[in-house]
């Protein structure tokens, strides 16, 4: 990536513009410094006007992969020069870019959808141009977490955004043993092959909570499944690993969960009308607590069930 001078930048430019329902729109550059700017999660119609302006005005626009970015430039007209800016690349990309903003260039900061930073490598870019005195200058739009929170039909009011729980199935379970201490909706990304077995963790960290799988959003083939998370877990074990971007919302735990002694009593009810699996089941339904805790304590209480029944049985008492 060269780096031209602002003047040089500037010398011979032809006007900048973008193509909107057949018309061409005139846009004078936009101001020097840092642009981020949010693009379409799906749907390329869900660009805002102040998007388009501020990618036909800038000097050059950093992107995840051009190709991707190029579909949206194409799409309206715009001719800015496009930079690749990832993870693999960033820690030569970014001198290069903050030595463009010293001489006063307009530069644009995309992903390659969505918001910039959120799962994304733009934040060290927007840090350290801010730490530089850079100007920088938000363009709000799509997002795919807030886009699935709105879809999922569970509490908004307060959010925790987790990004990818790790892929290890430990350490994942380490992670959401965490989250299950915190009081607010849950919003995680994930793939689609590690979905069925992400849930399935969930379900047994989390308990039956309600939740939503929400799968390319804004786009044709949209989906949001909702049910709890076992039933979740279960519906996509069985089949092949879905395709596309997926989103998470996990509701809240419930406001009362149940102390120990009040589960060990509905458990214990439960095993005397029935097997461990199904007083479990019943347990994890009427309490909330997780599954897995929830089973641990069903097998010692029937283990000492057992071990009361033969302490009591009347052959072993010796006497006549």
């Amino acid at each position: 990536m060269s780096v031209p001078s602002s003047s040089s930048a500037r010398a011979g430019e032809a006007p900048k513009s973008f193509l909107i329902a057949g018309v061409r729109v005139p846009v004078p550059p936009v101001a020097p410094g840092l642009h981020v700017v949010a693009t379409p999660i799906g749907n390329l119609g869900d660009v805002s006007v102040r998007a388009l302006e501020t990618l036909a005005g800038a000097d050059a626009i950093a992107c995840e992969d051009t190709r991707i970015t190029r579909r949206l430039l194409d799409r309206y007209g715009i001719e800015t020069q496009l930079v690749p800016y990832h993870d693999h690349n960033g820690a030569s990309a970014r001198p290069k870019l903050l030595a463009r903003l010293e001489q006063g260039a307009r530069l644009a900061l995309v992903s390659d959808a969505g918001t910039p930073l959120v799962s994304d490598p733009g934040y060290k870019l927007v840090l350290e141009a801010l730490e530089a005195g850079h100007k920088v200058h938000p363009i709000p739009g799509a997002s795919a977490l807030l886009a699935a929170l709105v879809a999922a039909g569970l509490p908004t009011d307060c959010f925790l955004f987790d990004g990818f729980l790790p892929p290890k199935g430990g350490q994942r379970r380490a992670r959401i043993a965490e989250l299950a201490r915190i009081p607010a909706s849950l919003v995680l990304y994930e793939s689609g092959p590690r979905l069925a077995e992400s849930l399935a963790d969930l379900a047994a960290g989390l308990g039956a909570r309600p939740a939503a799988v929400c799968r390319e959003l804004t786009k044709a083939f949209e989906e949001v499944r909702r049910g709890d998370l076992d039933a979740l877990a279960a519906h996509y074990a069985a089949r092949e690993p879905p395709k596309g971007e997926i989103v998470l919302v996990v509701g809240p735990p419930r406001e009362a969960a149940a102390d120990d002694a009040a589960v060990d009593a509905a458990l214990l009810r439960a095993l005397s009308q029935g097997t461990v699996k199904d007083a479990v089941a019943e347990v994890v339904n009427l309490t909330g607590r997780p599954k897995r805790e929830v089973y641990a304590r069903a097998l010692a209480l029937s283990e000492a069930r057992a071990r009361d029944g033969a302490d009591d049985d009347p052959a072993e008492d010796g006497g006549g």
